[in-house]
């Protein structure tokens, strides 16, 4: 017993140091930011710093919790519905379980609130059916080894048709949804589905199948949000943000906090709960999890549920305000261009602060047994997001449509994929899901809303966007990575040829006779 304790205090303490080291320079940033050319309320900056508690301790839990219950869910799921072999099921409880999923998904309930005049509980509908749908795509890709490539170039095809016809307000935001919906809740299950259902392949392909399901998943919500654009019209789509609170004092900051926990508590507690009922009838059903198992799942379950209310108090109360407020302050200076600089700033290190990303560098590193490694596939992610946020700012300021940077965007991403080994073409389009995540949605995105309000921009239009091109970028950066691994790799078996084919050579011909 006490060797347990012992193990989970260690284990908490290392989920610590992660997030510790992800965070502190997002609030070094800031603090330096509103002490010199940003100065910010008390009470907003209060605020920010004990949502940065709150962020701190949620995403320790929800990390161990994922860890614990949300992987060896996804793997068991993965591996017993194939095992089936009827493929009927298999499809059918791949789609319940992206569907459920998506339902469960925190960030979704804001990209649900950013579409105007369209009834919430139908966009989360529309959203969830189409990822169960992409889901199952995914999954037969994976059982009939179709190129991951090829059914990306004919989606994003569709997509950029669809979006042509589509009203200009619900662009930049059906882009948007591809990122959000793709966040804390779904990417831990999809992966460690993915890794379930290549794990009973034997050929030399199921480890580069097994990625690529967040890629196919995030299509869906893009296409949903865009042919719901076409069915709903409008008379009004313009978005209007939400106040930044005004705090007086401590009893005052500490009251928008306690308000805030109950609701988050209950909106979790209902987001989780498609999730453990479908967990609960699949063990009925095949009785596949031993019970010391089933009792670490339900750990992990209640760590992963602390971890995402508090999460989410902590962005949603402390980081949303501070976020748009700091924006419209950096944008209302003379200097507004240096809005660009400090946004890649900002964009390079708060990746390292979205809990999914968390859980793909190590699943990465885990099932290419250290070939990618977690610090390179985390430095590819912060590049891209910094390269991403500097062309998102410059949209802000200059109301460029979306258009003249995801057509060529996606059009290199989709060159890349045919010159680099099929596993990191499939790492990066998930990476480009799991990049753009709850932090991007309550940080970055409110940051860009309030740099367009001072500018005097058209909000839809132009702010939203920020999580399409963070989505994006990522895209790029880590095939690039995969192409270098390429090369290194050729040039390493070349250099070996040669110096075989030396001492090949430098043989006496008895030896070489003999051999």
């Amino acid at each position: 017993m006490n060797f347990k304790i012992a193990k989970l205090k260690e284990k908490l303490l290392e989920k610590l140091n992660e997030t510790l080291k992800a965070v502190i320079p997002i609030i070094a940033i800031v603090l330096v930011l509103c002490f010199t050319i940003a100065p910010l309320e008390p009470g907003i900056l209060l605020a920010f710093l004990l949502g940065a508690v709150f962020l701190i301790v949620g995403m320790m839990f929800f990390t161990l919790g994922a860890e614990m219950s949300m992987t060896p869910i996804g793997e068991n799921v993965g591996t017993s519905i194939t095992q089936t072999r009827k493929l009927w099921l298999m499809v059918l409880l791949t789609f319940i379980l992206g569907f459920i999923v998506t339902i469960s998904e925190p960030d979704l309930q804001v990209l649900a609130e950013q579409v105007p005049a369209v009834p919430n509980m139908v966009l989360v509908l529309s959203v969830a059916f189409g990822v169960g749908i992409f889901l199952v795509a995914s999954l037969l890709r994976m059982l009939y080894s179709i190129s991951l490539a090829h059914m990306l170039i004919v989606l994003y095809i569709i997509v950029f048709v669809l979006a042509f016809f589509a009203p200009d307000e619900f662009v930049a935001v059906a882009f948007d949804s591809g990122g959000v919906t793709t966040g804390p809740m779904t990417v831990p299950f999809i992966m460690a589905f993915g890794i379930g259902i290549s794990a009973i392949r034997s050929d030399e392909r199921a480890e580069d199948d097994s990625f690529g399901l967040v890629a196919l998943s995030s299509v869906g919500p893009i296409l949903s949000v865009l042919v719901l654009s076409l069915i709903y019209r409008p008379d009004s789509a313009s978005y209007v943000p939400e106040s930044i609170p005004d705090i007086g004092n401590s009893v005052e900051l500490w009251s928008i906090f306690a308000e805030g926990l109950p609701d988050y508590m209950r909106e979790m507690a209902v987001s989780l709960l498609p999730i453990i009922v479908f967990f609960i009838i699949f063990q009925i059903v095949f009785r596949r999890v031993p019970k010391r198992m089933l009792i670490r799942i339900g750990v992990g379950m209640v760590y992963t549920y602390a971890g995402l209310f508090l999460f989410l108090t902590g962005v949603n109360v402390g980081f949303m305000p501070a976020g748009n407020y700091l924006g419209q302050i950096l944008a209302d200076n003379p200097y507004k261009w240096v809005i660009v600089p400090i946004g890649m700033i900002i964009g390079y290190f708060i990746v390292r602060a979205e809990p999914a990303v968390f859980v793909l560098t190590r699943q990465v590193e885990d099932i290419t047994s250290g070939t990618i490694s977690a610090g390179a596939m985390g430095l590819s992610l912060s590049i891209g997001v910094a390269v991403s946020l500097g062309l998102a700012m410059v949209r802000v300021l200059t109301g460029i449509s979306i258009f003249w940077f995801v057509i060529p965007g996606y059009a290199i991403a989709l060159i890349l994929s045919f010159f680099v080994p099929k596993i990191f073409t499939a790492i990066a389009f998930d990476s480009g899901g799991v990049a753009s995540g709850p932090m991007t949605a309550t940080f970055l995105l409110p940051f860009a809303i309030g740099a367009c309000t001072s500018v005097g921009g058209n909000i839809v239009t132009d702010a939203f966007g920020v999580v399409a091109m963070v989505a994006m970028t990522p895209l790029i950066t880590i095939q690039i990575l995969g192409l270098v691994y390429e090369i290194s790799s050729r040039r390493l078996e070349k250099d070996e040829a040669k110096k075989a084919a030396t001492v090949f050579a430098q043989l006496p011909d008895d030896e070489i006779i003999e051999l």
